[in-house]
């Protein structure tokens, strides 16, 4: 039996969440639209969001970054690289995105307090709220209603929390983070998931 290289083992879990991730929107969707309650609904999400991210970091970042010597790297500037792999920040951006193309049903982001880069930082008030209640109730979630434009939308934000060394260690060291002693299981920054109410 051949074996795979690296590269194709973890372009394959990528692959994976990626699915998985799909799944669980077009699931959840169809519950919406059978009336199921905005908090449901965005708690749904957020577990298939929490999933993939958690073993993104933990099953790859994880094993090719700090601890490991992957042929993979992962690196903020992964495009410059011919090895490079997306840090778990930009890969959930990057399925933000492409949810975007899918649907008007929701959006979400990950956000924080204390951002790396500058359009993680909060938008509304609403954002900011809840961004910071999250970071003074550890394991709570927040919920809320705001107006934008002519739309009022359902908003959930839920923590986001240190799983790994990767996590710690990137924005500890980072040279633009504002905040340099995050610990595994602290709330590092929120997902705010905001859904129409129609």
């Amino acid at each position: 039996m051949k074996s795979l290289s690296k590269t194709t083992i973890a372009k394959s879990l990528v692959a994976g969440a990626t699915l998985a991730t799909a799944i669980g929107i077009s699931a959840c969707a169809e519950k919406k639209a059978d009336g199921i309650e905005p908090s449901v609904y965005t708690d749904s999400l957020f577990a298939v969001m929490k999933a993939d991210r958690t073993n993104y970091t933990k099953l790859i970042i994880q094993r090719l970054g700090p601890n490991g010597a992957g042929v993979i790297k992962p690196d903020e500037h992964w495009k410059d690289l011919d090895n490079g792999a997306l840090l778990p920040a930009q890969m959930f951006r990057a399925g933000a995105e492409a949810v975007s193309d899918l649907t008007t049903d929701f959006t979400y982001s990950l956000q924080s307090i204390w951002p790396i880069n500058a359009q993680n930082a909060p938008k509304t008030p609403m954002e900011k709220e809840g961004l910071e209640f999250i970071a003074k109730n550890p394991g709570e979630n927040f919920y809320g209603k705001e107006t934008l434009g002519d739309v009022t939308y359902f908003t959930a934000v839920y923590p986001d929390v240190a799983v790994s060394e990767a996590c710690t260690k990137c924005h500890n060291e980072h040279k633009d983070s504002p905040k340099t002693d995050f610990q595994i299981g602290e709330v590092m920054g929120g997902v705010v998931i905001r859904v129409p109410l129609k």
